[in-house]
This record gives C-alpha cells, sequence and structure tokens, in this order.
C-alpha cells in the first residue's frame, strides 16, 4: 500500500544522524532516497517548535521542484503554474496557522515552485471559523480552493479520501493544539482461490474472463444456474499516527483496532541505564513530569495502544537525552530495548522503537481461502 500521507512531520527526516562523516548524502540531500514523486499529500500534527514544522518549506521545495526566481524581466514558468490545471496540486493539512506559515515561507525566501500547492486547515471550535490568519496575499504557486475544515462530532472525518484511502483526524491533548490522523486504505478485493471455481466454469463453458468479476467480489450466474460468489472484499489497513500528545483519547473511536499505531513515548524512567535519572524519580514522577509538558511515557503509549486494540506499536518523539542510532550503537541499543521493554508492560503486541529513516511495511493479516 502506498501512503501518499508523509506522516506526523516533514522537519524529522531533516534531522541528521551522521556522525564522524557518515551518511554525508542525507546531510546534502535529506530527502534524497523518498520518492517525491509519489507524495500528494502532506500532513501536519502541530505547529510548534522546530522537530516538527521547520521542515515542511524544503520538503515542499524538493517535492515541487522549488528555487529562486529570475533575474531581470525573464519571464519563470514556475510563475504561471497558478493556473496549470493538469497538474495535481500538494495539498497539505494542518491546524490553523499553517497557510500563513507557508505563505511567508514562501514569500519572504522568495522560493517558486514547480507544481501548485493547496492548504486546508483543522479548525478547532476555539478557532475563527473564516480566514487566512495571515494578511499576506497569496503565493503564486497557492491555489485558492483551501478549505477551513470544521470539526463534527469532536473530528475531522474524511478530510481526504479517494478509491484507495481515506485520511480522517482528531484532536489531542498537548500544550498547543494538536491533531492526529488516521489513515484508512479502502476495502481491497479478497484472495480467491481459483480451484473453487474454474471446474464450474469450464463446465458450464463460460468464458475464463468471469474470473475478474469474481475477484471483484460479484456473484455470476452461469449457464445452468449455478451461482458463484467471488470472496468478500477484505477490510484495508490502517495506520494510527499520532503527533505529541499527553492524552490522546478524544481519537480512541476513529482510531480503533488500527494495524499500526506510532505514538510519542517522549520521556522514560531509566534507572542504570539513563545518566540523568535523579535519586528522587520515579516511574509515577516521571510520568507526571511529561504530562506537565504535554508528553508521553511508553507506558502511556502501551496502555492506548491496548485500549484502541492496536496490532502494532511504534514509539517515536524520544528525548534527545536518549542516544540514537540504536542500528549501529550498542548503548542506543539499550536504551531503546530498555524503552520497549516499558512498554511491554502495558501491550502485547508487536513494539517498534523508530529512528531516523526507518521503514516500516504494514501487510495484510492472513486469509482462509478455503472454499
Amino acid at each position: 500500500m502506498v501512503i501518499r500521507l508523509w506522516g506526523g512531520d516533514p522537519a524529522s527526516v531533516a534531522e541528521k544522524r551522521s556522525k564522524d562523516g557518515k551518511d554525508q548524502e542525507n546531510i546534502h540531500h535529506p530527502y534524497a532516497w523518498f520518492a517525491s514523486t509519489l507524495v500528494s499529500l502532506l500532513a501536519l500534527t502541530l505547529g510548534h517548535t522546530g522537530d516538527h514544522i521547520f521542515g515542511l518549506l524544503p520538503l515542499m521545495a524538493s517535492i515541487a521542484n522549488g528555487a529562486g526566481g529570475t533575474i531581470e524581466d525573464i519571464e519563470d514558468p514556475r510563475a504561471q503554474r497558478q493556473g496549470d490545471v493538469d497538474v495535481d496540486p500538494l495539498e497539505i493539512y494542518g491546524p490553523l496557522g499553517t497557510r500563513a506559515y507557508v505563505r511567508a515561507g514562501l514569500t519572504y525566501t522568495y522560493t517558486l515552485l514547480g507544481a501548485p500547492y493547496v492548504v486546508h486547515e483543522l479548525r478547532f471550535p476555539t478557532d475563527p471559523p473564516d480566514g487566512d490568519h495571515t494578511e499576506l496575499p497569496r503565493h503564486t504557486s497557492e491555489l485558492p480552493s483551501g478549505r477551513n475544515i470544521p470539526q463534527v462530532g469532536g473530528v475531522w472525518k474524511d478530510i481526504f479520501k479517494d478509491d484507495l484511502v481515506s485520511v480522517s483526524a482528531a484532536p489531542i491533548l498537548h500544550s498547543v493544539p494538536c491533531v492526529g490522523y488516521v489513515i484508512q486504505e479502502a476495502p481491497i478485493p479478497g484472495k480467491m482461490e481459483p480451484r473453487n471455481y474454474i471446474p464450474n466454469i469450464k463446465r458450464t463453458k463460460t468464458p475464463m474472463s468471469v474470473m475478474s468479476r469474481l475477484q471483484q467480489g460479484e456473484s455470476v450466474e452461469l449457464s445452468d444456474g449455478t451461482v458463484l460468489h467471488g470472496p468478500p472484499r477484505r477490510p484495508g489497513r490502517k495506520i494510527v499516527i499520532l503527533g505529541d500528545t499527553y492524552d490522546p483519547s478524544v481519537a480512541a473511536d476513529i482510531a480503533c483496532s488500527p494495524d499500526l499505531l506510532v505514538h510519542e513515548a517522549t520521556n522514560a524512567h531509566l534507572p542504570g541505564i539513563d545518566p540523568t535519572t535523579k535519586p528522587t524519580d520515579t516511574f509515577e514522577s516521571v510520568e507526571a513530569r511529561a504530562k506537565s509538558r504535554g508528553h508521553s511515557t511508553p507506558q502511556m503509549a502501551a496502555a492506548f495502544a491496548t485500549q484502541i486494540g492496536a496490532r502494532r506499536l511504534v514509539l517515536n518523539h524520544f528525548s534527545p537525552k536518549y542516544p540514537g542510532n540504536d542500528d549501529v550503537n550498542a548503548e542506543a541499543r539499550t536504551t531503546m530495548e530498555a524503552i520497549a521493554d516499558l512498554a511491554r508492560k502495558q501491550f502485547t503486541g508487536e513494539i517498534i522503537c523508530a529512528r531516523d529513516l526507518m521503514t516500516i511495511e504494514v501487510n495484510l493479516p492472513q486469509q482462509n481461502t478455503n472454499p
């Protein structure tokens, strides 16, 4: 499944993990590994601090072939992209202020994009329902079709939907307005076992082309009155990506039963492993401190994963005091394993501690194909 959502916070990709000259290509081309032409939708969870939003503009420029203008009176075709109906826009979703941030950033850096973009803002009940939240005029590359999307029933349902995937969002509690996203793959054709159909098809001399209809879950009546039923469509995969939070419970209903949950675990009580641990620290005090700053512990993330029935849990957004690069660093491996162990006390599914540039496959559950 290709998800056209760049989950969470684009800036995290630009945070380099290079040391001693390693991974130098990532320093100069932080998105070089990433097939930017496949991306048509970006979603921001919140709009504060550099690790969440500062990478948005360079990512947009990378995706849309952004660069500066031209000298004197030479026309730049990118300045005319606004009216190009043949180019699909890059869609950006985020809380109030996203449109103003993008507009200001592109304007004051004199950036032109090789494709149009549009910003849709998820408006909280306390936000103004209309307006752009900026006095700047629309950027040359910005389409006027951006929506200000109000909550319905406390969530933003189906803010994006096509034949393959839908995206919904919900507010989650943090120190500033924050959003969690739910990506739901559309139902897919069930797995079909040809031996259950071919004998009847051959017996009645029915064209084999009916197999394509059966594969789509249709029922087909053969010439002798026999009715063959295609396999029922299977639920698509579901991924939940949360931003910073100390309480995502509002998202629980739309986030239920995901194949994968991405949840922050900023702080953990790791005596004997974390050298910054104070003698007075306890699991309870570390959790209280995390909550006071709008964040979670591994146990809190695991408890929510259990609450919504997640199959797998990905922990991310670790405090910078914890060493990274657990794929090459023994100290980091020890720390990340200890963090995962804390989560295992509350969650029995697979637990993964994320790191920069990690790729995680979400496979469909096995299906019984017996007739």
